[in-house]
């Protein structure tokens, strides 16, 4: 019998999920609130049903693929269709506000609950976009409710095998929230910001790999990242004040015209980068 995969949200990552499941082999139920992706989403054979409140049930896995407001609101919903013995695991950019919650409903109507985010993606957006390889040698972030729980760990990594993951992380949601805040976090705000300036306009012919590297991530989904930067705000101005108290110094150096200063942020810069590579 085909193992069952039921994906909530269709966007970029839950559209990459059902279609990893796909191809690995397993049967794929999906629900996107915008009813005509989940219909194109079967017609184009990823998936093979439309995941109901019913058909939680018969889930091996579920994933909730859309964002943490709303991955809540769905947790309180179907709480009671969730399988006894399946496994849900979220898959929302913090872990914060929703794996408190989470925790919570699952002991009180005793599911498998887990954290999740999957470390991958592009600055595309919706189902047309998302590929079966999308996880390929990425890493999955896990939260899970307890730390000692040996058979849990092996659950959720024959979980995700068919994601293709090369490593998965265990961690506490408010770790995971503390460093997704630099390393996706800010460099989504320096991206948009770093755009603004007018020269963007003219930057053709001008510019090399690190204005592309540099500008990639501004094309965003404005309205998924305002809420993820709400839900972290504490720890993502934590990171833009220290980088806006980094760049000052680099504004003195210039300023002075100061060399050997200006020469040794440099260095200590590529110092800093190369230690990051170990």
């Amino acid at each position: 019998m085909k193992q069952i995969v039921g994906v909530v949200g269709l966007g970029l990552i839950g559209g990459s999920i059902a279609k990893a499941y796909k191809a690995a082999g397993w049967k794929v139920l999906a629900y996107d609130s915008n009813l005509s992706i989940t219909s194109y989403a079967i017609i184009s054979g990823t998936v093979d049903a439309e995941l109901t409140a019913n058909s939680l049930k018969q889930c091996d896995v579920i994933h909730i693929a859309i964002t943490p407001k709303a991955a809540i609101e769905y947790l309180q919903l179907n709480v009671a269709h969730f399988p006894k013995d399946g496994l849900v695991i979220d898959d929302c950019g913090t872990k914060s506000g929703i794996t408190s919650i989470g925790f919570k409903l699952a002991k009180e109507y005793s599911f498998t609950y887990v954290g999740g985010h999957p470390m991958a993606g592009n600055h595309l957006s919706g189902f047309k976009n998302s590929k079966s390889t999308m996880f390929n040698n990425a890493s999955m972030i896990i939260v899970p409710p307890e730390f000692d729980d040996i058979n849990l760990y092996d659950k959720i990594k024959q979980a995700l095998k068919p994601m293709g993951f090369k490593k998965v992380v265990f961690t506490t949601a408010d770790d995971h929230d503390r460093m997704i805040a630099y390393t996706s976090q800010l460099p989504h705000v320096v991206s948009n910001a770093f755009i603004k300036s007018p020269s963007a306009q003219e930057h053709k012919g001008y510019s090399a790999g690190s204005f592309r590297d540099l500008t990639r991530v501004a094309w965003l989904n404005e309205n998924m990242w305002t809420e993820l930067f709400l839900e972290n705000k504490d720890n993502l101005l934590k990171e833009i004040n220290l980088l806006i108290d980094n760049l000052k110094e680099y504004v003195k150096a210039l300023n002075d015209e100061n060399n050997e200063y200006l020469c040794n942020l440099l260095r200590d810069g590529r110092i800093a980068k190369e230690l990051s590579e170990k």
